[in-house]
């Protein structure tokens, strides 16, 4: 289990640093309905992440049983690395293009709380770089042959670690009031400006983590 969880923290870390959430966490709370709609948000992330990591436990666990010995674990890892490579170059190296706005963003103020868990869930399950995170931790434990109950263990602290930034400007906000929303405006600002290089960065780390992670077991 300890190996399993070396491999899934760093992989729910570069979830949880990945700015899609992060932003309209902040933002919400800057909303008429701020609180019920941050836990929306909460509650859509949490999910998709739980849903997605679960899908790939399951088909790393029958691919498993069909595979021995287990190689197809460490040449997914390898095409998942490849993958993250070549999409954090990829946008460190078009950063500073001008970008249009997303449409979430642009109606942030609309978001009711079933609009905002809708949301959570698609910049989780459906976000391809989010997704690949996802389809590696979910491979890391599915394919470890562990007990079940060491299965949603993994599960469960991954996803609370992947969940860990979003949730973190609702209890900011819970404990400290208005007070935190300057504080929390220039983080958004910044990340904003900075979204593609602190993206970039992450997934070259946790690629190259992979493929490394990869080669080793071929």
């Amino acid at each position: 289990m300890g190996e399993v969880l070396g491999e899934v923290v760093p992989l729910g870390i570069a979830v949880a640093a990945s700015p899609f959430p992060i932003i309209p966490a902040v933002l919400l709370l800057f909303t008429a309905r701020a609180r019920a709609s941050s836990l929306g948000l909460i509650l859509g992330w949490t999910t998709g992440v739980m849903l997605a990591a679960s899908v790939f436990v399951v088909l790393a666990t029958v691919v498993e049983r069909a595979d021995e010995p287990p190689s197809w674990a460490s040449w997914v890892r390898v095409g998942l690395g490849l993958l993250l490579i070549a999409l954090g170059v990829r946008k460190w190296l078009t950063r500073n293009e001008a970008s249009d706005e997303p449409a979430w963003m642009q109606s942030i103020d609309e978001l009711t709380p079933r609009t905002a868990a809708r949301l959570g869930f698609l910049l989780s399950a459906a976000n391809p770089k989010v997704l690949m995170l996802t389809a590696a931790a979910g491979l890391a434990i599915g394919s470890a042959e562990l007990a079940t109950a060491d299965i949603v263990l993994g599960l469960v602290i991954f996803t609370a670690i992947a969940a860990s930034t979003i949730t973190l400007p609702l209890v900011l906000n819970l404990v400290f009031g208005e007070r935190i929303l300057g504080p929390l405006g220039t983080v958004r600002q910044w990340l904003q400006r900075n979204n593609s290089a602190v993206m970039s960065v992450v997934v070259v780390v946790i690629g190259s983590y992979l493929l490394a992670k990869g080669v080793s077991g071929i």
